[in-house]
């Protein structure tokens, strides 16, 4: 993730000044990688540094709390990676810190940024769905379905008490919730585990986080909702995909498939290309390459941190994404994870 935010970076017409990573050698070593200026000796070198306006949290899960303090402590604002924080205490803390010292802080949920999304976004807004009444989707990747697979992330010390759903399905109820302007006020969930350890060249390592999860939820406006969430699906890369249906008519994204948005009719559906004639205003600001050119993950990317530096120099981008979104998500993973292991419904906190 380190080198996707760099190239940010640098679209948005910034500089990577410093790096910092685990030991002196890394980062060194990631200095070269993503072409930045110097290597820091440690976070508190690089938050000393002068030239430093931004700093960018790209450690494992469980370094994100520590590292975002000390840079809001030392007057800096802050793009962390998702999750926030492992806990809800921690990811409240950290959005009150950020609210006291009137910090701009960022959390990348950069699916927001696709084109197709916002013009999903600004035609539900403006009633052509009319009521909605079910929103249900997917988000399914298969990078860990053999059981050689691993990642630091099947180990809850480091990547926190969900990894299927933490990593992965708070992207899928970040974008329900900003395209459909619901809110997740109840559910219930159940999570699988596929292998309870992985082979690794040094041995097996117990598997403590789930590799998929279902949720049923209802929301605030009386819609009803389903996710399957998976990181063992074979063939699938990183299949975001959502469905909402209201009483008019139903809208359908695919992450995979992202030059497109599906409307569906009773008499007939529509593509609806992004960039064509009769795009919004909204989804323009995110098409910046001609109808039939792909714009992809990096795109939404360069967008997302292009309006994380606007708002740090005072403008007021629609949509940013900030570490009060990375608390919802803190909340709405706690709320899986309690569901799922007392096998109840669940009241999500407002």
């Amino acid at each position: 993730m380190g080198e996707v935010h760099a190239r940010a970076v640098r679209a948005a017409g910034g500089v990577v000044g410093r790096v910092v990573a685990s030991t002196p050698d890394r980062s060194i070593a990631a200095a070269a990688r993503l072409g930045a200026e110097a290597a820091a000796e440690s976070v508190e070198a690089l938050l000393a540094a002068d030239d430093v306006d931004v700093v960018h949290v790209c450690t494992p899960n469980a370094l994100h709390v520590p590292v975002a303090e000390s840079a809001l402590a030392a007057g800096r604002p802050v793009v962390c990676e998702k999750p926030l924080a492992t806990t809800v205490e921690d990811a409240r803390r950290l959005t009150a810190q950020a609210e006291r010292a009137g910090m701009v802080a960022t959390v990348p949920f950069v699916y927001r940024f696709y084109g197709s999304v916002r013009e999903a976004r600004a035609r539900i807004a403006a009633g052509e769905a009319g009521p909605l009444r079910l929103l249900h989707g997917s988000y399914l990747q298969d990078w860990l379905s053999k059981p050689e697979d691993s990642n630091w992330r099947i180990d809850p010390a480091l990547g926190g008490a969900s990894r299927a759903f933490g990593d992965i399905g708070v992207h899928w109820c970040d974008l329900m919730e900003f395209v459909t302007g619901h809110r997740i006020v109840r559910l219930t969930a159940r999570t699988m585990t596929a292998f309870s350890e992985r082979r690794l060249a040094q041995g097996a390592a117990a598997v403590g986080t789930e590799d998929a999860a279902t949720v049923l939820f209802e929301t605030d406006q009386g819609a009803s909702g389903a996710a399957v969430i998976s990181q063992v699906s074979p063939g699938r890369k990183n299949r975001l995909w959502f469905s909402f249906d209201g009483a008019e008519a139903s809208f359908s994204f695919d992450q995979e498939q992202p030059e497109s948005l599906w409307k569906g009719g009773r008499v007939s559906n529509e593509l609806l290309l992004r960039g064509a004639e009769g795009t919004s205003r909204a989804a323009a600001r995110y098409s910046i390459l001609p109808a039939g050119h792909p714009q992809g993950y990096q795109d939404c990317f360069n967008a997302f941190v292009a309006d994380a530096y606007a708002a740090i120099a005072g403008d007021q981008p629609d949509g940013l994404p900030t570490f009060a979104d990375g608390l919802r998500s803190a909340m709405l993973t706690q709320a899986v994870v309690d569901s799922a292991t007392s096998q109840t419904w669940v009241e999500v906190p407002p």
